[in-house]
């Protein structure tokens, strides 16, 4: 019985295909975890840093098969799937780099003789449930501040990307560290949801979508584990004014293309001031109208298929219903197999159910606002909080609405600035933790009072 293949969403071919583990190789995953933690948790932070820099230095070693099977497995153009194999070694050695400030004591001042600290000490194993959108990037926000704290990982990769899983485990291997510090396991759900019940597993974080949080929340909090859950998003745009319009579209085509439009914190929504609406829109649809779905491995492509056909299916179904209940497409709205169209919506209402929803390929929704107040309103009009993009003249605006935004991350005139040191995450059902940054190594830390007479 397999779940994990490789499908090519391109071809639609059937790339390889993987056996899901047996109960005993799970039960030997969780095992190898829980004893290698005695071992890593023990090691000093100097020389775990060194295996996690060597780590870094294989992912850029072998960041042109990596990127390869990254193409292969999800869609992604080869130049972007080989930036992200090097986002993940610049990831992965900021951890290596700050190890001394991570696993540093915080002295406490204290009322009375003697001293306070607290101490910054390893859980134990962990489960990582990965997502296929960044089959590289994900794992190391993951994996690279827990290996620094001196936990160790099981990870279960999405099931379209074993191939990446196993490239994964053998660079983790071939670093150098103990035997069951990282082990990938081809999981079942159901597997998932063992390993999470086991008393060895000290916690569990989830990258994905909604429905995936709730149910790995719902079994750790059944078993009183530690959860992390990084979910969607429908970041909201806004442009309320701009010295170079030219500039602030090209931004947001590359906010709505990157991944092939299937970030969670991608620019999705955009609230566009009355005065720059017309103007801004004619850009923005012109810009997108000009890309056109292409074959991935060439080195030029800037989109390129969804990462599956189901996925491509689904976009269509969102844009034609809110096409039925009255929205209005401005280009785009087509597909050809899982290569999609860039798309824009226009004239959508909080009735369709467009406007609730994320839409997790390269189609995006124009809206029209009056000023600050209401595109601050529309902006916080979601279930979602993950990020924020905010365009502005005004420095003391920028401030206000960055305020107001209910958003994990605001971005003030930039877009895709991501960067190993910035912490990652969101608030209402976009999640409820922080990756990347010195924040990421306090998820699953056991932060330990010693006080001293």
């Amino acid at each position: 019985m397999t779940d994990y293949a490789v499908v090519n969403p391109a071809t639609g071919e059937t790339v390889a295909s993987y056996d899901t583990a047996t109960d005993e190789q799970i039960e030997q995953a969780v095992a190898s975890a829980a004893s290698a933690a005695k071992v890593w948790g023990a090691t000093a932070p100097a020389d775990r840093a060194g295996v996690i820099r060597r780590i870094a230095e294989l992912h850029r070693e072998r960041k042109d098969e990596l990127g390869a099977i990254i193409v292969r497995e999800m869609g992604k153009p080869i130049a972007a799937a080989v930036g992200e194999v090097e986002f993940a070694a610049d990831i992965i050695e900021y951890y290596a780099d700050n190890i001394e400030v991570i696993t540093a004591d915080q002295p406490l001042q204290i009322v009375g003789e003697g001293s306070a600290l607290v101490r910054r000490a390893p859980l134990g194993a962990l489960l990582g449930i990965m997502p296929w959108n960044f089959p590289a990037y994900q794992v190391a926000r993951f994996a690279a501040p827990n290996l620094a704290i001196g936990n160790t990982i099981i990870l279960k990769h999405a099931p379209q990307c074993p191939e990446s899983a196993a490239a994964i485990e053998a660079i983790y291997r071939d670093a150098g560290l103990p035997e069951g510090a990282y082990v990938n396991v081809y999981a079942t759900n159901e597997q998932a949801a063992t390993i999470i019940a086991d008393p060895r597993v000290q916690g569990v974080s989830v990258t994905g979508s909604e429905r995936a949080g709730a149910a790995v929340a719902e079994v750790a909090g059944r078993n009183l584990k530690k959860v992390a859950l990084e979910l969607g998003g429908s970041d909201p745009f806004i442009v309320l004014s701009t010295d170079d319009l030219d500039s602030v579209v090209q931004l947001a085509v590359d906010a709505r293309l990157d991944n092939n439009g299937q970030s969670c914190n991608g620019a999705k929504r955009f609230v566009i001031v009355d005065e720059l609406y017309e103007e801004f829109t004619s850009k923005f649809v012109a810009s997108l109208a000009a890309v056109s779905a292409e074959d991935p491995t060439q080195e030029d492509t800037v989109l390129g298929p969804l990462s599956s056909l189901a996925a491509a299916e689904r976009l269509q179904e969102q844009v034609d219903t809110a096409v039925a209940q009255g929205a209005r497409v401005l280009t785009g709205g087509t597909r050809e197999g899982a290569f999609f169209a860039p798309t824009v919506l226009a004239d959508v209402t909080p009735e369709m159910d467009v406007y609730r929803e994320e839409l997790f390929g390269p189609a995006a929704v124009v809206y029209r606002v009056a000023d600050e107040d209401a595109a601050v309103e529309l902006a916080n009009d979601t279930a979602f909080g993950l990020g924020s993009y905010v365009f502005t003249t005004d420095a003391e605006q920028a401030e206000r609405v960055a305020n107001r935004i209910e958003a994990g991350m605001v971005y003030v005139n930039i877009a895709l600035a991501d960067s190993p040191e910035l912490p990652f995450g969101g608030v209402k059902r976009s999640g409820t933790s922080r990756e990347l940054g010195l924040l990421a190594a306090d998820e699953f830390v056991n932060k330990k009072l010693i006080r001293t007479a």
